[in-house]
C-alpha cells in the first residue's frame, strides 16, 4: 500500500515505513539514542531528499525519546538536574544549528554536508565505542579485577562545580552544557537525537553510570529535537507531517519493547552492540558517496523523476 508524501514529493510504502519505525524505536529503548543516526540514512536510502529526511526524523525522534524516558523514568533510571544542564546546551546548540542548515542550504551544499557528517561521527565514535567495549568485556572476564566507577582527568577540575546525586557525580556544568550545545548541532544539521554522541560522552567524559545513561540522554533528546522539529518546519519547511506520522506510531511502540530488552543486558554488550551497528551505517554511507551512481544526471535532475 503506497502513501504520497507532500514535501518529500513521492510515492513510499506505508508498511516499509511502519516497520522502520517500529525498529528504531526499539534502538531508542535499548540504547537510550533517538535512533535518528540509522532512521535518516535508511530515509535516505529509500529516495527521500537528505534535507527532507533530516526535518522530518527529528520530529520521530521526540515520540521514541517520550516514550522510552516514561519506561526508564519508573525503574528511576533518569537524572532530571544533569538533563536539565544538558538541555540548556541543547537547545542553545540546536538553534545555532538550524540557522546553519539554512545557510548551508542557500550554499546548495547541505545534502553534501549531511552525508560527510554522518561518515565522521559514526565511523569516529563507532570505532572509539567498539574498542572500549571490547577492552570492558576483557577486563570483566579477569577475576578479581577491581575497577572505579569512573576515572577522573582535567576536565573534572573546572570550575562551576555541582552535584549529581543520581549520577554520584561532583563535577563543573560547564562539561554537559559543552555537550549539549554540540548534540545540539548535530540534531539540526544531521536529524538525529544526537544520543550516539551524547551516551558514549555522558559514559566517558562526566562519568556517569551506564544505567543513569540512557534514561537522561532521552530525557534531554525530547526538548533539543522538539526545538530543532519547530525551526526546521518554520524557517526550512523540511518537515513532512505524512511522513511524520507514520515513523511516528512505529517509533512509541518500537521504544517500549526495546527498553524491555535493555534491562536484560549488561552495559558492555549493549556498548558493542550500538558500536557494531553505528559503523554498518557509516560503512553504507561512505560507500554510497564514494561509488559512481548508475545514473550521472541522477543529481542534478533527480527530483524531477518521480
Amino acid at each position: 500500500m503506497n502513501l504520497y508524501l507532500p514535501i518529500a514529493e513521492m510515492s513510499v510504502n506505508v508498511f516499509l515505513l511502519l516497520g522502520m519505525g517500529v525498529g528504531v524505536g526499539m534502538l531508542s529503548g535499548i540504547f537510550g539514542v533517538g535512533g535518528g543516526f540509522l532512521m535518516t540514512p535508511l530515509l535516505i536510502f529509500m529516495g527521500i531528499p537528505p534535507a527532507v529526511a533530516v526535518g522530518t526524523e527529528a520530529n520521530q525522534i521526540v515520540a521514541s525519546s517520550v516514550s522510552g524516558v516514561l519506561a526508564h523514568w519508573r525503574r528511576g533510571n533518569v537524572d532530571f538536574k544533569m538533563g536539565s544542564i544538558l538541555l540548556v546546551g541543547g537547545i542553545a546548540g540546536s538553534t545555532f544549528g538550524v540557522f546553519l542548515f539554512q545557510y548551508l542550504r542557500s550554499l546548495g551544499q547541505i545534502d553534501l554536508v549531511i552525508m560527510l557528517s554522518y561518515v565522521v561521527f559514526l565511523g569516529s565514535i563507532g570505532s572509539l565505542m567498539l574498542v572500549e567495549s571490547i577492552r570492558a568485556m576483557q577486563r570483566n572476564r579477569r577475576p578479581g579485577s577491581l575497577r572505579k566507577l569512573h576515572q577522573h582527568n582535567f576536565l573534572h577540575g573546572l570550575p562551576f562545580k555541582m552535584r549529581f546525586r543520581r549520577s554520584k557525580l561532583y563535577i563543573s556544568a560547564i562539561l554537559p552544557l559543552v555537550i549539549g550545545f554540540v548534540v545540539g548541532i548535530l540534531s539540526a544539521i544531521m536529524g538525529v537525537g544526537g544520543g550516539f554522541v551524547m551516551v558514549p560522552a555522558m559514559i566517558y567524559l562526566l562519568g556517569m553510570p551506564t544505567a543513569v545513561v540512557v534514561g537522561t540522554s532521552l530525557y534531554q533528546i525530547i526538548f533539543v529535537t522538539a526545538n530543532a522539529t519547530f525551526l526546521q518546519a518554520t524557517l526550512n519547511q523540511t518537515v513532512d507531517i505524512v511522513l511524520a506520522m507514520l515513523l511516528l506510531v512505529g517509533a512509541v511502540i518500537g521504544a517500549q519493547l526495546g527498553t524491555q530488552i535493555g534491562s536484560k543486558l549488561n552495559g558492555e554488550q549493549l556498548r558493542g552492540l550500538l558500536a557494531l551497528m553505528v559503523l554498518s551505517v557509516c560503512g553504507k554511507i561512505l560507500f554510497d558517496l564514494v561509488t559512481t551512481p548508475d545514473d550521472l544526471f541522477f543529481l542534478v535532475g533527480g527530483s524531477g523523476s518521480h
